[in-house]
Order: structure tokens, then C-alpha cells, then sequence
């Protein structure tokens, strides 16, 4: 089973209380900005385990997902 790894993400909330994930702060100091968001619902993380909201997300033109378990964000690792 591949295992979490948690990271800081920059949000935005608007008007109606969505959670919308603007980049993310890799563990290393790296920064990935969020080119899209294509999907959001509740998920599990089949790899890694848990259950929480699942972001399907455009970064550098690859697709991966990003979690956010109350209260903590966090991406699958290998």
C-alpha cells in the first residue's frame, strides 16, 4: 500500500463555501500551482487509505489527485 504524504496547500473560498486548491508546497520546498481543478467528490484514497474529499487536478498538464482529509491535505506516494 503507498503511503500519505501530507502537504501544505493555498486554498480559496468563495462566496458559497467551496474549497478550491490554488498550489501545493511539496515536503522539499517546491511549489506546484494548480492549473485546474476537473472534479471533486467524496473519495478513497484506494491506494494510500482513508477517506475524504478527492480533487482530480491539472498540474503541469498531469492529472493527479489530492486529498483532503479533515484536517489535514495530503497526495498518494509510490
Amino acid at each position: 500500500m503507498a503511503n500519505k504524504i501530507f502537504v501544505d496547500v493555498v486554498v480559496k473560498y468563495d462566496a458559497e463555501g467551496n474549497i478550491i486548491p490554488l498550489s501545493i508546497l511539496w515536503e522539499d520546498g517546491r511549489i506546484f500551482e494548480i492549473d485546474k481543478v476537473v472534479d471533486v467528490r467524496p473519495a478513497p484514497s484506494l491506494k494510500a487509505g482513508g477517506q475524504g474529499i478527492r480533487f482530480t487536478c491539472r498540474i503541469q498538464n498531469k492529472y493527479r489527485y489530492l486529498f483532503f482529509e479533515e484536517p489535514r491535505w495530503f497526495v498518494e506516494g509510490s
